[in-house]
């Protein structure tokens, strides 16, 4: 029988996600020479390497890409277990992992934050900011509980729950203040300043522009709503960005803001989750304090209020 302990699988699982020794021993918490033991011992114990080892990176053999899957699954089960008992609690407690995209965390997630944190004192928040793509990998995987990000995703493995809707708006040079708001035709022509490739965002600004993400034209992608406004205070172009973003983007910038005519684009925020997950009635009670967030900074219009409650 092999005596193959849980602390070797999880420091497998960082080693082979980062494919760095000090990177997983970082992730893991432990010394490098600690996880390079354990490591050493898991392939003794199995017989066969798991990774090859290079000058500054590792990468997985044949057989430890085969192993890795399973070990993702192994993981995963033990983690679903520990939610199991907490769903017994019927109160939020302990670790709770939530991603969120990038053009909602800096705005939205310290009043999250905040009224997790007072409501359900028991709670270890772990936070993670990165594109949606990425959130659903890592929500797949286990490794996320939940996310807050832009719907629909039309995900089957997910639990989609709509919270709230915002607009978009138009941001554009001080000097141009007081001319008329252009619409999707115009904008088509303008220096049409957008976030880089993998932000949800910069589609739905495409989309609204009637722009294919495929056609040539003048652009200068950002990696963030900040560079952007910057840009177009400098008088590069214009952007548009959500309506949560103005107070914080717009402060120190020489930059006018302006709405759109009906129909005004927008976006649904909203979470999802795993349709396995045993804590959907604590997720719930987190869609509340995201939602009361909301509403704190003004969003939410348009979509039902939430509740957690089962006969919702």
């Amino acid at each position: 029988m092999m005596n193959i302990t849980l602390r070797q699988l999880r420091y497998f699982e960082a080693l082979a996600r980062l494919s760095h020794f000090g990177q997983a021993a970082d992730a893991c918490a432990v010394s490098q020479p600690a996880l390079s033991v354990q490591i050493k011992e898991l392939e003794e114990t199995l017989g066969a390497k798991l990774f090859e080892r290079g000058a500054r990176q590792v990468r997985l053999t044949h057989f430890g890409e085969e192993f890795a899957g399973r070990v993702q699954h192994i993981l995963r089960s033990v983690d679903e277990l520990g939610e199991l008992a907490r769903a017994s609690q019927d109160r939020l407690v302990g670790r709770l992992r939530i991603g969120v995209i990038p053009t909602i965390a800096p705005y939205l997630l310290p009043k999250v934050v905040e009224n997790l944190s007072r409501d359900h004192p028991e709670i270890d928040l772990r936070l993670r900011e990165t594109v949606t793509p990425k959130l659903i990998q890592e929500l797949k995987e286990g490794s996320l509980d939940t996310a807050i990000v832009a719907l629909p995703l039309s995900e089957n493995a997910f639990t989609e729950v709509p919270l709230f809707e915002e607009d978009f708006v138009l941001v554009r040079p001080e000097v141009d203040a007081g001319k008329p708001v252009p619409g999707p035709e115009r904008l088509r022509e303008m220096r049409l300043l957008l976030l880089e490739e993998g932000h949800c965002f910069r589609d739905q600004a495409l989309s609204f522009c009637a722009i294919s993400a495929s056609a040539p034209r003048e652009l200068l992608d950002g990696s963030s709503l900040s560079t952007l406004v910057q840009m177009v205070g400098a008088g590069i172009g214009v952007t548009l960005i959500p309506e949560m973003a103005v107070p914080v983007e717009t402060r120190s910038a020489n930059v006018a803001v302006g709405r759109f005519p009906a129909p005004q684009p927008k976006r649904q925020i909203g979470m999802i989750w795993r349709r396995t997950n045993p804590l959907t009635k604590q997720l719930g009670q987190v869609a509340e304090a995201v939602q009361a967030a909301a509403s704190d900074l003004g969003m939410g219009r348009g979509v039902a209020q939430w509740s957690s409650s089962p006969e919702v």
